[in-house]
């Protein structure tokens, strides 16, 4: 599919009303590699329900909190990061309302796509746009942002500290960001009954849906990823005053809350 700048989008035989657009936005570097971007497209289809079932049905708890933490309120522009299908995105459309705006951006045209399906169907009278973009590179004025979100995307850029600068230039001062994602457990007995579930549960139920070697990568992503206190100290280098990371479910997931 071909998107074309300033005007009205098809995403399948829907055309969206005036307040939803789906802009792409090229730029020269992408923040993540091909195979990663490729990945979170393939499993465009999938991603909702396998999220449910792997985390127990907990990520919605968890995108909640991050919400709260992200402390937006009526009447915000607020931007929903690595937005993938868009449940972050809703919910913080729930706390901004109506009279409020949320803008998602992603680099994978499918998932945007379902962010836009699910956005007409659910959420017809909240305001989104939908931007693919490069997370090191936003195409957003400096200090725009009353506050922002990210969900399972700061483990896969490929340059942390960049992302995290731009994030703090798009922000207004005061504005507070959170970010989820999963983490390399500290406790050896944790670690290994995550090991083990990605390794027994992860990639089995992934292979009943067809996308067993795109789930695959989650592990070595995680021996890649900080863990809280060097995510912290990341923050404060570019910029953030305040940083605080929340660790849950045992140390394998938490949120960087970040004020500007």
């Amino acid at each position: 599919m071909v998107y074309h700048h300033s005007r009205r989008y098809s995403v399948g035989v829907h055309t969206l009303p005036p307040h939803y657009t789906l802009t792409p936005f090229p730029t020269q570097t992408q923040s993540n590699d091909s195979n990663v971007k490729d990945i979170f497209g393939r499993i465009a289809p999938v991603y909702d329900e396998l999220n449910f079932w792997l985390s127990w049905g907990q990520h919605g708890v968890w995108k909640q909190m991050t919400v709260d933490w992200s402390l937006a309120k009526s009447g915000n522009l607020c931007l929903d990061l690595c937005c993938g299908s868009g449940d972050l995105s809703f919910l913080l459309a729930e706390a901004v309302g109506r009279k409020g705006k949320v803008v998602g951006v992603d680099f994978a045209a499918p998932q945007l796509e379902k962010a836009v399906e699910r956005a007409r169907l659910y959420y017809p009278s909240f305001h989104f746009d939908w931007i693919e973009a490069d997370v090191l590179s936003l195409p957003f004025p400096s200090e725009h942002f009353d506050g922002a979100t990210m969900g399972y995307g700061l483990r896969n850029v490929s340059n942390i500290p960049k992302s995290l600068t731009e994030l703090w230039r798009v922000l207004k001062p005061g504005a507070t960001v959170a970010i989820l994602d999963m983490h390399r457990a500290i406790n050896p007995y944790v670690y290994g009954l995550q090991q083990w579930y990605l390794a027994n549960v992860v990639v089995p139920v992934a292979h009943q849906f067809n996308v067993a070697a795109e789930y695959s990568y989650i592990a070595p992503s995680l021996e890649r990823f900080p863990q809280g206190k060097e995510q912290v100290s990341i923050a404060k280098q570019v910029g953030f005053h305040r940083a605080v990371h929340y660790s849950m479910a045992g140390g394998t997931m938490g949120v960087l809350v970040l004020g500007k």
